[in-house]
């Protein structure tokens, strides 16, 4: 739990500084390696002046579509023997036929829910999805989940700050427990993921 709090209190000290270019680096990076989502630091540029949360939300789906991007070169060029070489053959075998299946629909319902992207966009490249198809799958299923968020920043942001205000303490616990349960949860269907492949 103590190594955990830390990489979030890492997170945050490291990437709000940056304001919009630390969220365009959160986005990009999780996309292809690091496990924590972008969606806190855009919830929090977003609040602090709803009026941008829409260009908050298009930072986030550019970084999260080129780190997709850069994800799918490591797979497209890492190869089948990048994948086997860290998991079951039987179980890779599946998940290429789960891609040649779906396609990009896969890809499209990774990118709105809170399922490690990561996983996904390194997998369209090893199995050769198209490149075009990845992009505008990524684009969409991404653009839905920010600009989702951005819009109840948009119209409900002062309401949400006065609450905050005046609650500040309560959100803040409330707000740490929801991160701390949210990485757990991750870590957790990261090990089995792995197990099972």
């Amino acid at each position: 739990m103590e190594w955990i709090a830390r990489l979030l209190e890492w997170t945050e000290k490291t990437f709000l500084p940056l304001g919009t270019v630390g969220l365009f680096l959160l986005a990009f990076i999780e996309s292809s390696f690091f496990p924590i989502p972008p969606d806190i630091l855009l919830l929090v540029l977003a609040l602090a002046d709803p009026s941008r949360a829409f260009w908050f939300a298009t930072v986030t789906t550019v970084g999260s579509v080129l780190g997709g991007i850069f994800g799918y070169a490591i797979g497209f060029y890492g190869g089948r023997m990048f994948l086997e070489k860290f998991f079951k053959k039987e179980r890779v075998q599946k998940v290429h036929a789960l891609f040649e299946k779906y396609g990009s629909l896969t890809i499209f319902i990774a990118g709105l829910t809170p399922i490690p992207y990561k996983v996904f966009t390194i997998a369209a490249g090893t199995f050769y999805l198209n490149l075009k198809t990845f992009i505008l799958a990524s684009v969409i299923g991404r653009g839905i989940r920010f600009f989702a968020l951005a819009s109840f920043i948009f119209f409900f942001g002062e309401p949400i700050m006065s609450f905050i205000q005046t609650n500040f303490n309560t959100v803040s616990i409330i707000v740490s427990v929801i991160l701390v349960l949210s990485f757990i949860l991750h870590q957790k269907y990261k090990a089995l993921n792995h197990y099972q492949l």
